[in-house]
């Protein structure tokens, strides 16, 4: 080891700092003027990141405008996203155009077919989003619901792990799932909730009627609100002596028993 002329080592010098991701960096709109002209332009926005101790009122009215989240964060923070001069706000670009659940559910009875949604609640793992969207293709879901705020953001890693099926399948982003699935029931979808406190099985569940699946956060499954709300609750049978499954595996299940039951 290296010593100073006073016989001491050197000093070392710690980064606060996480190093910069430049993949990630591409996903980023950083600055007052960079972000509210990205907002006044339409472009898809996720969430929008600002310096709590500061009012940005101009991006505040725009977003609450465009009904995107934002939130009010330290400055450290923002210093971990980049280091670039963001002026205390970064928007993050979703890497997929939304479209509205009221044209998708209009544009499926148009076409003769029979309704398959799945409503995600919560899920925030970007990977276990995107593993969701690869099998709900696969299997014919018409489109994927999630919430406006707490869902991942569906970015370069969510793209991946779909292996592109996000290109094709549609996402709705709902300001209130209650509102959604009060939506899909008026509109005559009958809206399934999977949840290991459910009595009925799966493989009991008509699921050749317009449906909607709802599937919930890794955390704690779905919410009370929207339990309630549904026309049934659904589990997945398990013999084992681990009592729970990953969410995008449980997706898998239930929506291969859907499109089984389809033909």
């Amino acid at each position: 080891m290296a010593f100073q002329k006073d016989g001491y080592p050197p000093k070392r010098t710690f980064h606060t700092t996480k190093p910069v991701d430049k993949a990630r960096e591409k996903e980023l709109v950083f600055g007052i003027q960079s972000v509210a002209e990205a907002i006044r332009a339409g472009q898809e926005i996720d969430k929008i990141m600002i310096y709590r101790e500061q009012n940005f009122n101009e991006i505040q009215q725009l977003a609450a405008e465009r009904e995107i989240p934002v939130q009010r964060v330290p400055m450290e923070k923002l210093n971990q996203i980049t280091r670039k001069n963001h002026q205390g706000v970064i928007a993050f670009m979703s890497a997929i155009r939304y479209v509205s659940l009221h044209n998708i559910l209009a544009t499926i009875f148009e076409k003769g077919e029979v309704p398959l949604l799945l409503l995600l609640d919560r899920i925030t793992d970007v990977r276990n989003f995107g593993a969701i969207a690869r099998t709900a293709e696969c299997m014919g879901v018409h489109a994927i619901v999630v919430p406006m705020r707490g869902a991942a953001q569906i970015n370069s890693d969510a793209l991946k792990t779909s292996s592109g099926a996000l290109n094709y399948l549609p996402v709705c982003r709902e300001n209130n799932l209650i509102d959604a699935v009060q939506y899909l029931q008026d509109s005559g979808v009958q809206v399934v909730v999977c949840t290991e406190k459910a009595s009925q099985i799966v493989s009991n569940i008509d699921f050749a009627s317009p449906t909607a699946i709802v599937m919930g956060s890794e955390e704690d499954g779905v919410s009370p609100d929207l339990i309630r709300r549904a026309n049934m609750t659904i589990k997945i049978p398990m013999i084992g002596k681990v009592s729970s499954l990953n969410v995008s595996v449980a997706a898998g299940m239930v929506i291969y028993e859907a499109a089984r039951q389809r033909g």
